[in-house]
């Protein structure tokens, strides 16, 4: 099999479904035995500790939304994701199964608090971070 750049990945990536994407990346994560989030966490958690001088008090103007756990009312919480998100029902669906995974990512402090409010209203566990 020829091997691919970079570029020619992502334009395969582009065409997959987020279940498919979804799908791929467990798959990947089971292989090669990693997880997708930890560099995130690790790169977040580091970050403070490199700049020792930055202000303790500095807030956060971005928040991603991580849906933690459906609950009891799965059929709810689906529905609250299909509706701060454009993910249509199989996609939500999946997401909601496959939590815990982001919702919304990089949204301001109102738009993450009205997010969690609603999914919790609709029996979730949910974290901003």
């Amino acid at each position: 099999m020829a091997k691919l750049t970079a570029e020619e990945l992502i334009e395969q990536f582009k065409e997959l479904t987020l279940i498919e994407l979804s799908d791929f990346v467990k798959l990947f994560e089971e292989t090669f035995d990693v997880t997708a989030a930890a560099p995130v966490a690790v790169a977040a958690a580091g970050a403070p500790a490199a700049g020792g001088d930055a202000p303790a008090a500095e807030e956060k103007d971005e928040f991603d939304v991580i849906l933690e756990a459906a609950g009891d009312k799965k059929i709810a919480v689906i529905k609250e994701v299909r509706g701060l998100t454009s993910l249509g029902l199989g996609e939500a669906k999946a997401l909601v199964d496959g939590a815990p995974m982001a919702v919304l990512e990089g949204v301001n402090k109102e738009t993450a608090e009205k997010a969690k409010e609603a999914l919790e209203g609709a029996g979730a566990t949910v974290t901003l971070k």
